[in-house]
């Protein structure tokens, strides 16, 4: 499994902005030459842990501005870092989502002049779990803090842990979801009701998922079983598995993945 995507450089944003009075609460906003139709929200992985930022995520936002989208890449708190998982990872995705609501009066995308047409979630295994998440606020019960009427044009995880139960169940790195989350679906079923987008169905915005065959991070029944359970609550999703593709490729512009991710951005 090939992890040098992870290191690789691209250079620097065009600018980074905050979203939140906390270090970790900025967007890296990539820009294309002409104006963007689409703002493509890529939300960066690496199980909701500390270890991993958005850093990483640099080439494939390099390779999306350069493709003609306007690209926002935000930070948020991760489960080892001060205020992380429970609920401030939650907290600083319901924020940045609403600052890059191309329809704020007050927010990223009208103070720096950006006036796309649709909005695309992206986000890569964990991130990818976070950007359906974010997609199914309006799903959430009346008073919850987190709950808006805004959606997203459509969603595109990648390689997502998007069935947040099964990845507990599955126990994928060491018991990330539980940690996210304070425990496992056993112990805190309300938490997961919230929290895992399966849980949240049907979410009402079109969902196109990419998985990589070869994945063993975070296995291809992940998608299968969020794909499944979608398509029966009557959601427009499909799955797109990629043959002899691992889990780094799927956010590697150089890989086989790219014209895949580039068409269901565009679909």
């Amino acid at each position: 499994m090939s992890r040098e995507i992870l290191t690789r450089t691209a250079p620097p944003p065009d600018l980074t902005t905050a979203y939140g009075p906390l270090p970790e609460q900025v967007v890296d906003l990539r820009l294309p030459d002409a104006p963007a139709r689409t703002l493509v929200v890529l939300v960066h992985g690496g199980f909701w842990r500390a270890a991993y930022d958005r850093t990483h995520t640099g080439p494939l936002a390099d390779a999306l501005a350069r493709a003609g989208f306007a690209v926002a890449v935000p930070e948020y708190r991760r489960m080892d870092s001060p205020g992380g998982g429970w609920p401030g990872t939650f907290d600083d995705v319901a924020a940045f989502t609403d600052a890059l609501d191309p329809q704020a009066p007050d927010g990223i995308c009208a103070r720096h002049g950006l006036r796309p047409e649709r909005t695309v979630l992206v986000g890569h295994s964990a991130g990818g779990h976070l950007a359906l998440w974010a997609a199914g606020r309006h799903r959430l019960p009346e008073g919850s803090p987190w709950r808006t009427g805004r959606r997203p044009d459509r969603v595109v995880p990648l390689a997502g842990c998007v069935s947040l139960a099964l990845c507990d169940a599955l126990g994928l790195d060491d018991g990330a979801a539980a940690g996210l989350l304070g425990g496992g679906a056993a112990e805190l079923p309300d938490r997961y009701a919230l929290a895992d987008p399966a849980a949240l169905l049907p979410l009402g915005v079109p969902v196109t998922l990419l998985h990589g065959v070869e994945d063993v991070t975070v296995p291809p029944e992940v998608s299968r079983d969020y794909a499944a359970r979608a398509g029966r609550a009557g959601d427009p999703v499909e799955l797109v598995e990629l043959p002899a593709l691992e889990h780094f490729a799927l956010i590697d512009p150089d890989s086989a993945a790219w014209p895949t991710l580039l068409a269901a951005i565009n679909n």
